[in-house]
């Protein structure tokens, strides 16, 4: 029992960490005299933000439903939420994780950290830019998406542009209720047939 708590305390300080080091530009990016990376604003920045999100989501088929979640700011970085309305049965979480994975490794990201849990994976990276990105695995199944700045100017922040592709919801947003003939299937993806 204790070495159980000790990895998951582990692996939630390596998450803490990834988060924190992207977040704060500590991972490499070009930066000024202030610290801060050169041309970029808070503004600049979110929509930056959004578009690592919006190219990542379009790499996945079938199609999800996404909602915007919330955006928050620090001293020099931001930070933009996403949330996946579509329910991703466990026995496809795999196929979901490796065509987000294989794109951003394909956009020469860094993959960060791995965490293969059965209930609650997750994959960190970090753009060559120095964004921070991950997606995870919550409650209920629920797929999240967080995408945090490198330091940059300070700058006042807007809601995104882009109307998310999921209903609109008042207040809290609910677990995972989009059901789709394949992210939903409570089977594993079948193997393609064997080439003669």
């Amino acid at each position: 029992m204790r070495r159980i708590a000790g990895t998951a305390r582990l692996t939630c300080a390596v998450v803490v960490l990834g988060a924190l080091l992207a977040g704060c530009g500590l991972l490499g990016d070009a930066k000024n005299d202030k610290g801060t990376v050169s041309g970029m604003d808070m503004q600049g920045a979110a929509e930056r933000a959004d578009g690592m999100f919006y190219s990542t989501v379009e790499e996945i088929k079938p199609e999800i439903e996404w909602v915007h979640y919330t955006t928050t700011t620090g001293k020099c970085d931001v930070t933009r939420y996403w949330t996946v309305m579509t329910v991703v049965s466990e026995q496809r979480r795999g196929n979901f994780l490796g065509l987000v994975e294989r794109f951003w490794k394909a956009s020469d990201y860094r993959i960060d950290m791995v965490n293969p849990s059965k209930d609650l994976p997750t994959i960190i990276a970090t753009s060559p830019d120095g964004f921070g990105v991950q997606v995870k695995f919550g409650y209920k199944g629920q797929a999240f998406f967080e995408v945090t700045s490198p330091c940059v100017e300070k700058s006042k922040v807007a809601g995104p542009k882009r109307v998310a592709n999921g209903r609109a919801y008042e207040g809290e947003i609910p677990t995972p209720n989009v059901r789709s003939a394949f992210w939903s299937a409570e089977t594993p993806v079948p193997d393609p047939a064997p080439t003669p």
